[in-house]
């Protein structure tokens, strides 16, 4: 499970979407939420748009492998396609944010890897939230207000990586995921095949 947060605008959307745009062997985690759909938003595809009741629901069955209520809206993970996505041994990437991710390595920490996302500047952190158009100045403000506590706990995060510029934070992002996938206990055929290496080697030696 590849983790990916930010503050709002600092481009982890964006990168999500580039991501699975190139690469066929990871799938999103479609997060709920309880706010409002934004009009470039669809419904299933960005996120499950739920009423309150319904994310309470699930939230008291287990249904949500981690959740957090942000900005006075609540956000959670489905947890039943990620298991099985999982199991079918594709990577899952999760746009989520920093509470969430404590919840996600507390419940499965041994197959994580979190990447926080930061801005170049404020000044241009805020003129992304601005060029997007979709909030009330009084939502942005708190937004940026939100930022400070969020980028502090981006320091407990795997990776840091700078969103100054687009190509090169896609390819850090990239480069991330394959180091992450080559790990040995991510391979699990790796043991098998070099211990049928060192047979055959010293099958060779007699």
């Amino acid at each position: 499970m590849l983790i990916l947060s930010s503050p709002s605008g600092a481009g982890k959307s964006t990168l999500t979407r580039a991501l699975l745009d190139t690469d066929p062997d990871i799938m999103l985690s479609i997060s709920a939420t309880t706010r409002q759909k934004r009009p470039s938003e669809a419904d299933g595809v960005h996120y499950h748009f739920l009423r309150q009741r319904e994310f309470d629901a699930m939230r008291d069955a287990g249904e949500l492998l981690e959740w957090a209520e942000v900005h006075g809206n609540c956000y959670g993970s489905p947890r039943e396609p990620v298991e099985r996505s999982l199991r079918e041994g594709r990577d899952v990437l999760f746009d989520i944010d920093w509470q969430g991710t404590l919840q996600v390595r507390q419940a499965m920490a041994a197959d994580v890897a979190t990447v926080f996302i930061l801005p170049p500047s404020v000044g241009e952190l805020r003129s992304r939230l601005e060029r997007r158009a979709e909030d009330t100045p009084e939502v942005i403000d708190r937004r940026l207000k939100n930022a400070a506590v969020e980028i502090e706990r981006g320091a407990g995060y795997d990776y840091v990586v700078i969103n100054d510029d687009f190509g090169r934070c896609l390819d850090e992002v990239r480069a991330i995921l394959k180091a992450e996938r080559l790990k040995r206990f991510r391979q699990p055929g790796v043991t098998a095949f070099a211990e049928t290496l060192v047979r055959e080697l010293g099958q060779s030696l007699l």
